[in-house]
């Protein structure tokens, strides 16, 4: 370490990425401090993955018990009790958020409480919550402090409207809920109001939710939605939101008012950089306000790098931590790393559940690719013993000139958890002969993938 610096590495964010960062280098004996002005385990730990899958969990239990009773237990419920789950819910969010605190401090790392922020060349200015301030210096500083939710410029919107975050401290369950927006935030938060019994209208403004997924995915969850009792308004939009009788009016662009209990507003997130000193430090961003980064994750200050939402390039958790290593191995292991972004593997926690990875029909079709389309509708196993009428989709899509596979995209049950081998297969440029000459592991809902047979096309070029 240069004598004349506090830190070998100074990261501010203690989220995925930069927790992931900030102990890679700390186990590699160099000097490591982090800034956190919440505390560890950052959106996913804390406002994001984690507390909402576990409410996807919770939002099933009628489900199961239903289930449960259509294969002969006798099971009854009494309803939800939010205030015991809220508090359950919490303390394993403290349980995680301590287990990042231990593991960074297991690693050397030094932790400071507060918002950090750059004052220009190698300084940081530590604003703590007891309104002091601390000063010190890095020789390389990373900026992972992720993204943060938006509300939009609709009247009444600050005094009326939640976010994302409001969700995990309500301390009561609506009676009826409206969520705006058509991405996967707001479709698996419409889900779990449904699911634990709150009378749920999702209301986006485009011609159908999840814009930017496969055109027959988005048809089949919205059609799925709907048959579960959700209430989606499309070509709509709240105009103004103001406190009546009986809730919130929520007057509507295209369409009568509604009145609900409370708006859940879904429609983006924006990168967190506001009071980071980033004009101080010449630090360029985008016109959304993102930190512009090279393939390296370098800013236009060499010594200074940005990982993860605040970058806005691919805004996953598990896309933060490879970046976070490509960044160790960069500038501390001696070869330069870029992630690569392509064919990243998601899943949209709704239901039923999404899992995708590669291009869409539209997007090969208008890359000007000649493909074959895979697909299939069926009731699987359990659904179609409990008498059940909601099916699964699948459809993989195949360059016709090559065979080799370019996307997989699945709706139902253990989705994402079967997108994530087929990702392996599709990363590694498998053709559709190779893929169908794996055996079927019967009987199994994933079986399907590797027997449809039957294709449309060739289509586009």
């Amino acid at each position: 370490m240069t004598k004349a610096y506090d830190y070998d590495l100074f990261v501010i964010g203690a989220g995925s990425g930069g927790v992931r960062a900030a102990r890679l280098a700390g186990a590699m004996g160099l000097k490591v401090g982090i800034a956190e002005e919440d505390r560890p385990g950052g959106t996913c730990v804390l406002r994001g993955c984690v507390p909402k899958k576990l409410m996807v969990y919770a939002s099933q239990g009628l489900e199961l018990c239903h289930s449960a009773q259509g294969f002969g237990w006798d099971v009854k419920h009494e309803g939800f009790d939010w205030e015991r789950f809220r508090s359950r819910l919490h303390g394993e969010l403290d349980r995680l958020s301590a287990a990042y605190t231990n593991t960074l401090k297991s690693n050397s790392v030094q932790i400071h409480h507060g918002r950090g922020r750059l004052k220009g060349g190698h300084e940081v200015v530590i604003d703590h919550p007891d309104g002091t301030q601390s000063k010190l210096t890095s020789q390389t500083i990373l900026l992972a402090v992720g993204g943060w939710p938006s509300l939009p410029d609709v009247p009444g919107a600050p005094d009326h409207g939640l976010t994302s975050n409001d969700m995990f401290q309500l301390k009561a369950l609506p009676n009826s809920i409206m969520v705006v927006g058509g991405g996967y935030i707001a479709v698996e938060f419409a889900g779990i109001m449904n699911g634990l019994g709150v009378k749920t209208t999702l209301c986006y403004r485009g011609e159908q939710i999840l814009r930017g997924f496969d055109h027959q995915v988005r048809d089949h969850v919205c059609s799925a939605m709907t048959a579960r009792g959700i209430t989606i308004l499309t070509n709509a939009n709240p105009t103004s939101l103001t406190q009546a009788d009986k809730g919130i009016c929520a007057a509507m662009d295209n369409g009568p008012d509604v009145t609900i209990d409370k708006v859940l507003f879904a429609t983006g997130r924006h990168p967190n950089t506001k009071n980071l000193g980033l004009e101080a430090a010449g630090i360029a961003c985008d016109q959304v306000g993102a930190i512009v980064v090279d393939e390296y994750s370098m800013t236009s200050q060499a010594h200074i790098y940005a990982i993860g939402d605040v970058t806005n390039r691919v805004n996953l958790t598990p896309v933060a931590i490879r970046e976070a290593v490509a960044f160790i191995d960069t500038v501390y292991k001696g070869h330069k790393t870029a992630y690569n972004h392509h064919l990243i593997p998601t899943a949209v926690f709704s239901q039923p559940e999404i899992g995708t990875v590669g291009l869409s029909e539209g997007e090969a079709i208008e890359n000007g690719l000649k493909i074959k389309v895979y697909e299939t509708q069926f009731r699987p196993m359990k659904t179609a013993f409990l008498g059940d009428q909601e099916k699964n989709f699948m459809k993989l899509i195949v360059e016709e000139n090559t065979d080799i596979l370019l996307g997989a995209h699945m709706v139902g049950n253990g989705a994402g958890e079967i997108m994530q081998m087929g990702a392996i297969a599709i990363k590694m440029g498998i053709t559709k002969s190779q893929w169908d000459s794996t055996c079927a592991v019967h009987p199994t809902t994933a079986e399907e993938f590797v027997t449809m047979k039957v294709s449309r096309g060739p289509i586009g070029a």
